[in-house]
């Protein structure tokens, strides 16, 4: 089931809603828990018994982990996450490993095409960093186990994230607060994720699908799309994040950023520390840190950074384009990581944004390019005289869409929210704000609506991966 769809808006949330407010405290993270387990459901309805299996996993593991010491403990850890690794392995990652010993070997070994359950990724990280932060004393072990499900299978995070930690909203699940002004924020995020999703990301779609449709390619044109791909994977996922944290805000848990203005930034480091900032963090304090991180010699450091964004890229899908793109940034962080900060304290800060759009822009188009003979004609028709360096087609499309482009470029920065910050500091302004907020919320959720009653399917980016 899609946020961005009028079954969820207008059935399941309003019925979940409704009877999470209606039920006391004790039956609330029960209601909460068989409305996830529906939600997953009625999208993946045969990986239901996966994602419970999971659960299960982690539960009796968090307890024994946290009942032994020793050996044993270690055991009982690697037990867990191999368990729930495996999982992942095989249902994301078979026909990856068995195309590669094809092609090493010759063989000819079928394909088994399993198909990918949506949210793997996702709730697979969170059991594992549950079961790590047991065995490191970091929280107890959860001894009720619809807390833990609901831990796992919150559907306002469950497919896309942001990867929650438990120790985040471990006293949540126990006793949680619930505001009007909480009630209020969620609304508000939740009505911004979902104009990001339907109003900008699926408008740069449109643009990225007329591309790739179209006969008469210009230089001029593969660059549009870059930068078309690149804000609509932003606007997409950033989208769903701000959905995910607003319903969160609406039953009383407080979600981690996702994203912080990430175009802003004036190298791919901080980039990084902007963008998916819990996958980010997860692989930081779960792989990196425990490999050494920077307090190594060199040639271990770049083995830890080498090893860091291979996984990172391969989290993101089972295809070669994901590993060049993982490992396309690690070299510009080590690159980064190798400049004397004295000169680059130095740098422009013009120049230093300039390098980082240009270098951000040619990620993501071997992110999205059609395996690696696509990263290879995508780039051809970038840097390369293959193309003509403007068409007609070209000027038109980006005519048409000039508008959206410059909404989109303004909406990627933190300049709506300094404006509307600013204008609520004043009294006047305030009063306007509190009267204005509700019309525009208002005003943008019938426009998303009318817009996904004459749309077509929108599914997040995220979702494949």
């Amino acid at each position: 089931m899609l946020f961005s769809s009028l079954t969820f808006l207008f059935v399941f949330l309003p019925v979940v809603m409704a009877g999470y407010y209606l039920l006391p405290m004790k039956a609330k993270n029960i209601w909460l828990l068989a409305a996830s387990l529906f939600f997953y459901f009625y999208g993946e309805p045969k990986y239901l018994v996966l994602m419970l299996a999971v659960i299960t996993v982690s539960y009796i593991f968090g307890i024994l982990t946290e009942k032994t010491q020793g050996t044993v403990r270690k055991i009982m850890l690697a037990v867990s996450v191999l368990l729930s690794l495996s999982a992942l392995i095989c249902f994301k990652y078979t026909d990856f490993f068995i195309s590669v010993t094809n092609s090493i070997f010759g063989s000819d070994i079928d394909l088994l095409g399993i198909a990918l359950p949506i949210g793997i990724s996702f709730f697979t990280f969170q059991s594992i960093s549950y079961n790590i932060d047991v065995y490191r004393g970091d929280v107890p072990a959860q001894k009720n186990p619809i807390n833990l499900a609901l831990y796992v299978s919150l559907f306002p995070q469950l497919v896309a994230g942001p990867i929650v930690r438990y120790p985040d909203v471990e006293r949540e699940l126990r006793t949680r607060k619930h505001t009007l002004d909480g009630f209020v924020y969620g609304v508000r995020r939740f009505a911004v994720g979902l104009g990001k999703k339907i109003m900008l990301a699926n408008s740069f779609g449109s643009f990225c699908e007329i591309f790739r449709e179209s006969d008469e390619k210009s230089t001029l044109f593969f660059w549009g799309y870059a930068v078309a791909y690149s804000l609509q994977v932003y606007f997409d996922f950033s989208g769903y994040s701000d959905m995910a944290i607003g319903l969160g805000s609406m039953f009383g848990f407080k979600f981690p950023e996702n994203f912080r203005h990430p175009y802003i930034s004036k190298s791919v480091t901080e980039f990084w520390r902007r963008w998916h900032i819990s996958l980010g963090s997860w692989f930081r304090d779960y792989v990196y840190i425990p490999m050494g991180g920077n307090r190594v010699k060199t040639p271990r450091f770049f083995f830890n950074i080498l090893t860091v964004w291979f996984l990172t890229g391969f989290w993101h899908g089972a295809d070669w384009t994901f590993i060049i793109w993982g490992l396309y940034f690690a070299a510009l962080l080590l690159i980064e990581k190798s400049i004397p900060k004295k000169i680059k304290d130095k740098a422009p800060t013009v120049i230093s944004h300039i390098y980082l759009i240009f270098a951000v822009l040619i990620g993501f188009v071997i992110f999205n390019a059609n395996g690696v003979g696509g990263i290879a004609f995508d780039l051809k028709g970038m840097f390369t005289a293959a193309y003509p360096a403007c068409t007609q087609t070209t000027l038109y499309y980006l005519k048409s869409y000039a508008v959206l482009f410059v909404i989109g470029i303004i909406g990627a920065t933190p300049a709506v929210k300094i404006a509307a910050e600013k204008i609520n500091n004043g009294k006047i302004g305030s009063k306007i704000c509190s009267v204005a907020e509700p019309v525009i919320i208002l005003t943008l959720l019938v426009a998303v609506t009318a817009y996904l009653i004459n749309g077509s399917y929108n599914p997040f980016l995220y979702f494949r991966f």
